[in-house]
Parts: structure tokens; C-alpha cells; sequence
């Protein structure tokens, strides 16, 4: 009888404690973000306006608001990628006193440093094409880090799986609509930039040379420049191709604050269309008014 009572007594007990526990109130939602989202910003009216596909992604790095418009449409980088081969030759621990050699077959259009010579250090190579755009600078860097498929496995090794490299200077710039190779996305551009300009993709001393170099950049004056105070020091790189594309990657300083990172991407229908550097300008400023 004993027993019996016993053994009643744990089954009372067994289903107490699981009722017990079935009862018990559910966790706390987590705490909401403290991030406040940024304003809504009209980039389909300037698109309306410019005749053009435009794409946005900005990101102030202090608070973590975030500006994007067509932020994960595919577009043709063209030259804003010789940032993140730049990016890439530094991270790969390239020589940058490596004298490298080439020939009159290897000069390409819009070569103003490389054009007149058959010699350069690679750090030569790196400034002319982040300051002039210089193309035959540009293919002198693939060549160090393996080629177009030498730079994609860079960039996955930074996180970005997006950005897609296939081609050399000038063929990389040809932007036919639906064709994926060399394109990317401002959000996977902007986040390059920033693993290479402000994050850890580089040792300091390698990013502070990048950053030195980006930030003397003369084909983005009437771009990301135009669009922020002249005081504000802005280190950015540009692209031109066809369809009228128009880029500009960079990261910029406000004073007083962190920096922000802004990739700005467009295009047009038409293959041989013109760009308006003022589209690029006037977003800016709006991005940068939205992030105030």
C-alpha cells in the first residue's frame, strides 16, 4: 500500500513540475534596435529626371543607418573595380618596389601614365590606376594577383561573393544589359571598400596607404566630391562604360563623425549613351542630407 501511495505521489509530482513548465511565461522579445532608420530619400525622381537606372548604397558607419536604392541590382562596375584590385594587389603582400615590364601590344586607351613608358613599379601601376583611371595600370595589377579569377578569390575572402571579375581592361567596361560578368552591386561594392578602407581585410599601414592614394583620386570631382562640402576629405574611385554607365565607390569623412561609405551605379538603354555626372552628384547630397 505504501508503495502504491509512493508511486502516486511521484506521478502528482512529475505532472506538477511539467505543468509547472508548461505555465512558465515565454522569454522577452529582444530589444529593439536603438539603430534609427534613415529618412526615405527620392532617387526615382532623379532617375526620372537623368533618363537613367540608378543604384545607392550608403551606410554611416557610426550609427548604422543604412540609404539603398536598387542596393542588390547587378550593374557594370567598370573602373570603380581597380579600387578593390588595388585593395587586392596590397592584401596579396605584392612588392610594390616589383619593377614590371610590358609592351606596345599591352598599351590600352586611357593609359596617360603608362602610355609613353614600358616600365613601372607596381606602386606606380597602383597610383595611376586609382588617381588617372589608367587601364594599362589596371591590367599591370590583374597580372599580379592572378588574373580576374585572382581577384574574385580575394574578394571571397573578404565575404563578398557577389562581385563578378572576368575580364581585363577595356573589355571589362562593355555593360551589355543582363550580362553578368564583370558587375557587382552597390551594397557588395560599398562593403568591399569599406573591408578594404576601414576594416580588417588590410593590415594599418596597407589600408592608411590605400586610403592616402584614394584620397587624391582626379577623375571624381564632379562626383561624390560635388556632392559634399569641399572640406570634407572623400577617397573614392570612378567608372565609365558603356550604356552610359557612371560609378563612384568611396568613404567619406564628415567632420566630427564616422566616416561614410557610399557606392553610387548607373546606367542607360542605349549602348552609346552619354552620362550626366550631375545625377551622381545630386544623390549624393541627397544621401548625404538623409544621414545628417
Amino acid at each position: 500500500m505504501l508503495v502504491r501511495t509512493l508511486r502516486a505521489v511521484v506521478v502528482l509530482l512529475v505532472f506538477g513540475l511539467v505543468g509547472a513548465c508548461a505555465a512558465e511565461p515565454p522569454p522577452p522579445p529582444p530589444a529593439a534596435s536603438t539603430v534609427a532608420p534613415a529618412p526615405q530619400v527620392d532617387f526615382a525622381g532623379l532617375e526620372a529626371r537623368f533618363d537613367a537606372r540608378l543604384g545607392v548604397y550608403a551606410i554611416d558607419t557610426g550609427t548604422g543607418r543604412e540609404i539603398a536604392h536598387r542596393a542588390d541590382e547587378r550593374f557594370n562596375y567598370a573602373s570603380a573595380i581597380k579600387s578593390l584590385l588595388a585593395g587586392a594587389v596590397l592584401r596579396r603582400n605584392v612588392d610594390l618596389d616589383k619593377v614590371v615590364t610590358y609592351t606596345d601590344a599591352d598599351i590600352q586607351p586611357n593609359s596617360p601614365v603608362t602610355k609613353d613608358r614600358r616600365s613601372v613599379t607596381v606602386r606606380e601601376a597602383a597610383e595611376a590606376a586609382l588617381l588617372q583611371s589608367d587601364n594599362t595600370a589596371a591590367n599591370l595589377l590583374f597580372a599580379e594577383v592572378g588574373g580576374p579569377a585572382g581577384l574574385a578569390a580575394v574578394l571571397r575572402e573578404i565575404g563578398d561573393t557577389t562581385t563578378h571579375p572576368d575580364r581585363l581592361e577595356v573589355e571589362l567596361n562593355s555593360a551589355i544589359p543582363g550580362d553578368v560578368r564583370d558587375t557587382s552591386t552597390p551594397r557588395a561594392m560599398a562593403g568591399s571598400l569599406r573591408a578594404f578602407l576601414l576594416g580588417d581585410a588590410l593590415p594599418a599601414d596597407k589600408r592608411d596607404l590605400l586610403v592616402g592614394i584614394m584620397r587624391r583620386n582626379k577623375t571624381g570631382t564632379e562626383l561624390i566630391r560635388a556632392g559634399v562640402p569641399s572640406e570634407w576629405p572623400v577617397a573614392d574611385k570612378t567608372g565609365t562604360g558603356d550604356y552610359g554607365t557612371r560609378n563612384d565607390i568611396g568613404v567619406i569623412w564628415p567632420p566630427g563623425r564616422a566616416p561614410i561609405v557610399l557606392a553610387l551605379m548607373s546606367s542607360r538603354t542605349a549602348a552609346d549613351a552619354s552620362y550626366d555626372n550631375k545625377l551622381l552628384a545630386e544623390a549624393t547630397s541627397r544621401v548625404v542630407e538623409a544621414l545628417r
